[in-house]
């Protein structure tokens, strides 16, 4: 590891971008942002293979994740920065980290718009049989593109209020969930633990797939860093939001799992075909709650929508800002980088388009590129955090806002973790795909980051 005296300082303008998220909306999209697409819609298919055993596979891919927030969060309190984990990776390991870490992490926020805006359009038009999917789709994308284009206190509102309904949903939903287990809700009997007698019904193998979906199911979870730097007190926003992080995970997922799992038997065909929450609400014989949940789900998927546009944005408008990609995307007018949400857009828009048009080999190849990309970039998170928490030890140890848990010994033991997701993934055939073309777009931005940060040093 090199001497702390080569850290870098990247110059990156934030102050020209808008201050506009005021600390109600940060909290709500910290709390909302636990509450994404992948709980609602991808948990199915954990719970089919690990069975009861979901519930362990969260509580190990959680501790992952707040360990990862945890150093993200003292990263970001210290330098706050719209490129979060990117312009912290340039800091403290050099440009080419940044490149690679940021532009991997676009790549995937733009591809999740448009994996999100197919979602949302085909519960729309199981509502409304014969419209289009692709015009619901266009619609979305059209409308948060307008959003965002606007100005960040948009996007601000519209989170706070689909964070609201989130929380409020999930809420209700564990209220009934303990209600009907405890068998005091009335009209529907407790059933006891004979759901989770067959703890392991896929043995171990179940047990790795639920826990390779758990671990993809918490993404999206580095928005609030991104965010702070557009709030009227980065410091705090990113404070607050870190030191909730444990709380909320816990009782959103695996509570949530828990739940589902003692209510439903893990192979019911409804836990896949409806999603887990709107089979467990159906199990319990609510009218109109299954339908209702497909209503929370739709908005969960808009959400993400959202907060994609608004996520890849800001990060290609710090690596612009850093010197690391075209020009043009760094241009911000009225505190917005409108070229940015615009590419973010029609490159999410011409992923629906390949779904539709190639949705034999380009489309599955661009979703195995995107498979592995967060836990690339946790790896650069935890790479960064070792680097630079000694130097902020000795320099500026005022800006320790937040600290890392019993550093180095954890942020060790999440690198560890980390390796044994890529060690999991190498064994199943399905996630071994998507290591080697995430791999492979990894290398590839990494040879080219380094070439550019050479360039650039050769001209200096």
């Amino acid at each position: 590891m090199p001497s702390s005296t080569t850290v870098r300082t990247p110059q990156e303008p934030d102050a020209s971008l808008s201050h506009g998220l005021k600390q109600r909306h940060l909290s709500m999209i910290a709390l909302g942002g636990v509450i994404g697409a992948g709980l609602f819609v991808g948990s199915g298919a954990g719970i089919a293979a690990a069975g009861p055993s979901i519930v362990v596979a969260y509580v190990l891919s959680g501790l992952l994740v707040m360990l990862v927030m945890r150093m993200l969060g003292e990263m970001s309190a210290a330098y706050p920065s719209s490129g979060s984990f990117s312009a912290h990776a340039e800091r403290a390991i050099g440009p080419w980290a940044g490149f690679t870490a940021g532009w991997s992490f676009w790549v995937l926020l733009c591809t999740a718009v448009g994996l999100e805006g197919i979602g949302a359009a085909k519960i729309v038009t199981d509502w409304l049989p014969g419209t289009p999917e692709w015009a619901w789709v266009a619609l979305f994308m059209v409308v948060f593109c307008a959003t965002n284009l606007a100005a960040v206190k948009n996007f601000g509102e519209f989170e706070f209020w689909f964070a609201a309904l989130k929380v409020g949903a999930i809420s209700l939903f564990l209220v009934l969930g303990v209600l009907a287990i405890a068998g005091v809700l009335p009209g529907t009997d407790s059933p006891g633990t004979g759901n989770l007698s067959d703890f392991l019904p896929n043995g171990s193998e179940g047990l790795v797939i639920g826990l390779l979906a758990s671990v993809f199911a918490y993404g999206g979870l580095e928005t609030v860093t991104i965010a702070a730097a557009e709030s009227e007190n980065p410091v705090r926003g990113v404070a607050s939001a870190v030191r909730t992080a444990m709380w909320r995970i816990a009782l959103f997922y695996i509570g949530s799992m828990a739940v589902i799992v003692t209510l439903v038997p893990w192979d019911s065909a409804a836990v896949v075909e409806k999603g887990p929450y709107v089979a467990a609400l159906d199990e319990l014989g609510i009218p109109g709650a299954g339908q209702l949940m497909n209503v929370v789900v739709l908005v969960a998927l808009l959400s993400a929508m959202n907060a994609n546009i608004y996520g890849s944005s800001r990060i290609a408008y710090s690596l612009v800002a850093r010197g690391q990609g075209p020009k043009a995307l760094g241009r911000v007018s009225d505190g917005v980088p409108r070229i940015a949400v615009l590419a973010s857009c029609v490159f999410g828009f011409v992923c629906v388009v390949l779904s539709y048009w190639r949705p034999d080999d380009v489309f599955p190849w661009l979703l195995n590129m995107i498979g592995a990309v967060i836990l690339v970039v946790w790896t650069f998170i935890a790479v960064s955090q070792l680097r630079l928490r000694s130097t902020l030890d000795r320099e500026l140890p005022e800006k320790l806002v937040v600290r890392m848990w019993a550093f180095p010994v954890l942020t060790w033991v999440a690198l560890a973790g980390m390796a044994g997701i890529f060690v999991l993934m190498a064994r199943e055939p399905d996630t071994r795909v998507q290591l080697y073309w995430t791999g492979a777009m990894t290398v590839a931005l990494a040879a080219f980051g380094y070439a550019w940060q050479r360039g650039k040093a050769a001209k200096a």
